[in-house]
């Protein structure tokens, strides 16, 4: 009797172990130093704090599930919109289900809709390519629920033959890091990395606006998880190893999609006869319609992505190998259509936000919180000399808050600051400061500065 109840015992606390290990559980950006969110109105680059907890506040889970418990909001300033949304981020006070064991969907494939279809590890909603916008064939005019538009036939969320993409239709009202609300729930559609930190810069939001995200891309280093899609499987940023058993060293993951070379929206890329869309491509670019691209299999080059915008691959977090997706860019870092995941999912969509968890959950705590381990950080320091601003900014993925301190050449602190965990950048006011040699303290690093002439 004892060696069996020893027997049980042991099975559970091993898979209690083994739980945790899940980077489904173990990956989420738990906010443990009471960070709260911000915002930005339009024409004042100064930050308005808010009163809600920003990034992910609980993870608890059971054998088969993971539970996150978020408000929706990033540590990153949010705004502002400047395409009239009359929408800010606000709380969402959600709780996500995300499954710990995602299984490949065999069947009739999942389309991903509007709305939520994934959450990055902030806590924030990733939402697919559309806007719930489309070409009405009947009217040859836009329909949907934006002002001024009549509604598409079929009704709110109904899919028609073009629908537009919102990535390059709303780009006037995504902020600097690419977000934007949807009834005050902010959301990606895409790659949460700040335009002006793009090779190509093709918004000028970030001019006025700290150019800051959830994570700064970083072409040297493989991409870290940003995210799960709602059947489970994981979301990594733009960068991995070329093929998917982690050898070929480190490069940009393709989408397999292309614009199409067409002159008229009469055919669908698999040939189907469909209501005729726009034929002014000046107005409507080719790009403005999900359906202007078509999907192109790269056989034999493991860096392009299937149909899914996935592969089967190794990657630090999974040394075993896992199906995932990437937000894609292209080769200036523009975000890449699909952009994340779909336009369907690879696995069973199993995944919700519910209301309650009604099993017996555990909570899990990260083994480590406050400061970051700061010498894993690939950081960048400009201008380099400063006489206004000094920057400091994280390429990569910040997991903690970081101390910052400028240091004199006596060894005095003069300033000091935080890249909050779940941003990537800070900087000092350094234009009362004597001008000079200094250093910047980031944990075990030192960085020389020039201040002034």
């Amino acid at each position: 009797m004892k060696k069996l109840f020893l027997f049980i015992a042991l099975t559970i606390y091993f898979s209690s172990v083994y739980s945790q290990q899940n980077p489904a559980i173990t990956s989420w950006l738990q906010n443990s130093s009471g960070i709260n969110g911000s915002h930005y109105v339009s024409g004042n680059s100064t930050v308005i704090a808010d009163n809600v907890a920003a990034n992910v506040q609980t993870v608890q889970y059971s054998t088969n599930w993971a539970y996150v418990s978020t408000h929706g909001i990033p540590a990153y300033p949010t705004g502002p919109f400047l395409d009239g949304n009359p929408s800010v981020a606000s709380d969402q006070n959600a709780i996500f289900k995300i499954p710990l064991n995602p299984t490949q969907n065999t069947g009739t494939l999942t389309s991903t809709t509007g709305g939520n279809i994934g959450i990055f590890i902030n806590g924030v909603a990733l939402f697919d390519y559309r806007d719930g916008v489309a070409w009405n064939s009947s009217t040859n005019s836009l329909c949907g629920g934006l002002p001024g538009m009549s509604p598409c036939p079929g009704g709110p969320g109904s899919s028609q033959s073009w629908n537009r993409d919102a990535v390059p239709a709303e780009k006037a009202g995504f902020d600097c890091s690419k977000g934007h609300p949807a009834q005050g729930n902010y959301h990606h559609h895409q790659n949460p990395s700040a335009y002006k930190l793009d090779l190509n810069v093709i918004s000028s939001i970030c001019s006025l606006y700290d150019a800051d995200g959830l994570y700064a891309i970083d072409s040297t280093t493989h991409a870290p998880l940003i995210g799960f899609a709602y059947d489970g499987f994981p979301i990594y940023g733009a960068y991995g190893y070329k093929n998917s058993d982690g050898t070929g060293g480190i490069t940009r993951i393709k989408s397999g999609f292309q614009l199409r070379n067409i002159t008229a929206r009469t055919l669908w890329a698999d040939g189907t006869d469909v209501p005729d869309g726009p034929s002014d491509f000046t107005t409507y670019p080719l790009g403005y319609f999900r359906e202007d691209y078509e999907f192109v299999s790269h056989v034999g080059q493991q860096d392009y992505l299937d149909e899914h915008n996935g592969r089967f691959c190794v990657t630090p977090d999974y040394p075993n190998g896992i199906y995932c997706y990437f937000a894609t860019v292209d080769e200036n870092w523009n975000s890449a259509y699909p952009y994340a995941v779909g336009p369907y999912f690879y696995g069973n969509k199993v995944a919700a936000k519910v209301t309650s968890i009604t099993e017996t959950v555990s909570t899990y705590t990260p083994s480590s919180s406050g400061i970051a381990e700061e010498e894993e950080l690939n950081l960048s320091v400009f201008p380099n000399p400063a006489n206004d601003l000094l920057v400091l900014q994280v390429n990569g993925l910040n997991k903690h808050d970081v101390l910052v301190e400028l240091i004199d050449l006596t060894g005095k602190k003069v300033a000091s600051q935080t890249i909050l965990q779940g941003s990537t950048i800070t900087y000092f006011d350094v234009s009362t400061i004597y001008s000079g040699l200094y250093f910047l303290k980031v944990g075990n690093k030192t960085i020389e500065v020039k201040i002034g002439n």
